[in-house]
């Protein structure tokens, strides 16, 4: 399979205007967008499903309708994506435009995708797609997913004793690990991936841990071995670390996720992983 990630890309329409025009010249057979589509402020349209439908959606109509090959659009959305917006992307779904996997698992080209949104909790207030990692730890300078705010009601006891830990065995269920690409928003802890800039900064003198990724997730990918993992969230740790791609025994992880003004895009072949590569496309 022949495919293009792209994450984080904060509802910047002329990168998502880029990223359709690759589309459509290249003509992958999968295009992963790994969350945190949407903009923090509304500037060309009235409301959020505006935005959605005329810079997403209709360009996702146009290429299935002019390319002769079926290019499949798996889509989760991230921390900053408020989950009120949701029901857009699940509508969507339901209509065969693209596939919605967040906590889902999918057959596809003899392999298998399965696609998970949560963050460990984070310093900011939003809570919609945050969860407790392992335990009902919080790091220094994190508000905890029992604070903060909601677009959506969710059970208080989830909210409370609910983790990626275990959203995660379940999920490892679903499909042989060897033949699944997991989507997932966050990257791993204490990888190249997940290196956030806070070296030196501390929280009432406590030091702050400048790797922010999921304790979790690391776990995971060194217990079950997947074939590929995609991740973005940590915007500054390709240009803390100068790497973007990291190989935790079998298994290849990248990160789409990219600090500066160029859209950044992750192309790869599952038969050829080692080969996979990251581009910086200026944007006009």
């Amino acid at each position: 399979m022949k495919g293009i990630f792209v994450s984080d890309i904060h509802g910047n329409i002329p990168r998502f205007q880029r990223l359709f025009q690759i589309i459509r010249k290249e003509t992958p057979d999968a295009v992963f967008f790994g969350g945190d589509l949407l903009p923090l402020h509304l500037v060309k349209h009235e409301t959020m499903e505006e935005f959605v439908q005329a810079t997403i959606f209709s360009e996702m109509k146009k290429i299935r309708s002019d390319c002769d090959k079926k290019i499949r659009f798996f889509v989760i959305m991230g921390n900053d994506d408020p989950r009120m917006y949701e029901r857009f992307f699940i509508k969507a779904d339901n209509a065969d435009l693209l596939t919605y996997i967040h906590q889902r698992t999918i057959s596809y080209k003899k392999m298998y995708v399965t696609g998970y949104s949560f963050v460990p909790p984070t310093p900011f207030q939003l809570k919609d797609w945050e969860r407790y990692d392992v335990s009902r730890y919080v790091d220094v300078g994190a508000v905890s997913p029992e604070q903060g705010k909601r677009t959506v009601e969710i059970p208080f006891d989830e909210i409370k004793y609910s983790t990626i830990a275990e959203d995660l065995e379940k999920l490892s269920t679903q499909s042989p690990s060897e033949k699944t690409i997991y989507l997932f928003h966050s990257p791993p802890y204490h990888s190249c991936l997940d290196r956030a800039d806070l070296h030196g900064k501390k929280v009432d003198h406590a030091p702050m841990d400048v790797h922010v990724g999921s304790i979790a997730i690391q776990r995971f990918i060194k217990t079950h071995q997947p074939l590929l993992t995609l991740h973005g969230h940590v915007h500054e740790s390709v240009r803390l670390t100068g790497l973007w791609m990291e190989r935790i025994g079998r298994t290849f992880s990248f990160t789409a996720a990219h600090d500066g003004p160029e859209l950044s895009v992750v192309r790869f072949d599952t038969n050829h992983l080692q080969n996979a590569v990251r581009e910086l496309v200026p944007i006009s």
